[in-house]
């Protein structure tokens, strides 16, 4: 484990938080079988470390941006994903304001934090076996880079009810004045897929087109503003946002709404994900207690192990198949590159269809399951957990509409899921699942 620094501090909150609250079911993290902190992580970020270490690897800096391109390069992170928040929620919000807001870039599993002046680029992961994990990058050039891990201040904030009561991330609207302070007592909203788009990316810029739909983005608040008396026409279907802030400090000049609207889907689910894993290493620990208190056979799984995994499993399957998602009731566009670089890294089957491919017009993706069934968070699910989660999504796949509660699948999207996870995920259907 990295050293503690006074950096570290800085990095409580890559995506927007309000007000920290405690959490409701949270699992006990710290302690055996999760041991989060002292449990060395092997998310990217651990991975890059020891490149620089082992001098694989070298990150140039840049005198206008530090370390952040090359940090984006080393990650595989688009620049195109770059999105502009301009509450004062981070710990070094007094360097962010609506002419200064702080930049977030991001891919599959990891998000960077861009400051200007700041003092540390903040950087974190989902780690396939620890959830959120959260570094620092001191923006000082250096001989040899440190990508330092928090010590615990993070999770302060970042492992409560809104993160599923594990280690993860979480996106907030909110109402922000002038100099990007939020005023909470006019409320916040965390946004996941199910989010309403009117309450959606208070205090981002936002660069695209969304027809008659409004959000709050792209809007200064005054105070004491309610949601039914916020001026959102000012800020809607903006396709160049220079008017509001100057994007020259930055890597792109964009915000982009379709990167914003896969961010709330994907921060959702890695939550999920990780609380599935926490659930089930914790259901069978104590199952592994029980059994030898009670002198039962080692391998035998109580019901009640069991119901603790199904509880967690329908909930990540019905994440996973847009269950609940904000249908939208105008197509979406965004102005940057990020669609065609999202797409582009799709697993693709034997006819060109990828879970990767926008829809934009009435849901988010043309194929709705979810692109991090290839995650590695995924595939780190205990077998327990994992072989339930593929089980129901292939129960749900083979049924027909009318035969369960996925009223948002027709039996043309169960189909192409199908054959699209058959040639692309083989192993989801191995025996292992029956």
């Amino acid at each position: 484990m990295l050293p503690f620094n006074r950096y570290t501090f800085a990095i409580a909150s890559l995506i927007i938080i309000g007000n920290c609250t405690s959490a409701v079911a949270q699992l006990e993290f710290e302690a055996a079988p999760i041991n989060y902190s002292d449990s060395a992580p092997t998310d990217s970020i651990a991975q890059l470390q020891k490149q620089l270490d082992e001098g694989k690897l070298e990150l140039k800096y840049d005198e206008k941006t530090g370390y952040l391109p090359a940090i984006l390069d080393a990650l595989k992170i688009p620049r195109s994903s770059q999105m502009l928040v301009f509450s004062k929620t981070s710990l070094q919000l007094r360097r962010i304001t609506p002419k200064k807001p702080r930049a977030l870039y991001f891919n599959d599993d990891t998000y960077v934090g861009f400051v200007q002046g700041g003092d540390v680029i903040e950087i974190s992961t989902a780690d396939p076996q620890l959830g959120g994990v959260f570094y620092s990058l001191d923006t000082t050039k250096v001989d040899r880079p440190q990508l330092v891990r928090d010590q615990g201040q993070c999770i302060t904030c970042h492992a409560s009810s809104r993160t599923e009561g594990v280690p993860g991330h979480l996106m907030r609207s909110v109402f922000a004045d002038r100099s990007g302070q939020p005023h909470y007592g006019s409320g916040t909203y965390t946004t996941k897929q199910s989010s309403p788009f009117e309450k959606r990316f208070g205090a981002w810029y936002v660069s695209g087109t969304h027809g008659e739909m409004r959000h709050m983005g792209n809007v200064i608040s005054p105070k004491n503003v309610r949601l039914d008396s916020l001026d959102r026409e000012t800020g809607a279907n903006l396709t160049d946002i220079s008017d509001l802030v100057d994007t020259t400090p930055y890597l792109e000049e964009t915000s982009d709404l379709v990167a914003l609207m896969v961010l709330a889907h994907q921060l959702e689910l890695h939550n999920l994900l990780t609380r599935g894993n926490f659930e089930a290493r914790s259901a069978l620990h104590y199952n592994t207690v029980m059994n030898k208190a009670l002198e039962r056979e080692e391998d035998y799984i109580s019901d009640s192990t069991h119901r603790r995994v199904a509880s967690v499993g329908e909930r990540i399957v019905a994440c996973m198949l847009f269950a609940d998602e904000f249908q939208l009731t105008s197509p979406i566009q965004g102005v940057s590159s990020f669609r065609e670089d999202f797409e582009s890294c799709g697993k693709r089957d034997s006819k060109g269809r990828s879970l990767r491919d926008f829809d934009l017009q009435s849901r988010i993706f043309k194929y709705p399951c979810s692109y991090l069934i290839y995650s590695e968070a995924f595939d780190a699910l205990p077998i327990i957990m994992k072989d339930y989660v593929s089980k129901r999504l292939i129960e749900v796949l083979e049924s027909s509409p009318e035969d369960d509660e996925f009223e948002n699948l027709t039996k043309s999207d169960r189909q192409n899921i199908l054959e699209i996870l058959r040639e692309t995920k083989p192993t989801l259907f191995a025996k292992s699942v029956d």
